[in-house]
């Protein structure tokens, strides 16, 4: 079975680190978790979406949203946002909104 490699963004590391290293750990366990089935046929608690050309997946896990894009054998965590913020509503509905160079959110 193919296990995903991975990798987090800035502002996703930065959200990781705000948490105790149990609370990292299970979060990134279930994130690690996700199978190419389960990207194949999103549903659940995982979700697809297309944005700027790219495919873009959200994993929820408890008050979290994980927002990645698959990179071949890799998972490329975009941001980690908390549920029912305006920043995950935005994403969500592909309101306008640019990524800085170090993947932090700007509205238009």
């Amino acid at each position: 079975m193919l296990k995903f490699q991975v990798n987090f963004s800035d502002q996703s590391m930065s959200e990781l680190k705000k948490l105790d290293i149990f609370q990292q750990m299970s979060l990134i366990d279930e994130l690690c978790s996700i199978t190419p089935e389960q990207l194949e046929n999103p549903r659940g608690k995982i979700g697809r979406f297309y944005r700027e050309g790219k495919t873009l997946y959200r994993l929820r896990i408890k008050g979290y949203r994980f927002y990645f894009e698959r990179k071949g054998t890799q998972l490329y965590n975009h941001f980690i946002l908390h549920q029912h913020t305006l920043i995950d509503f935005i994403i969500r509905f592909k309101l306008p909104i640019k990524l800085s160079p170090k993947h932090h959110l700007t509205t238009s």
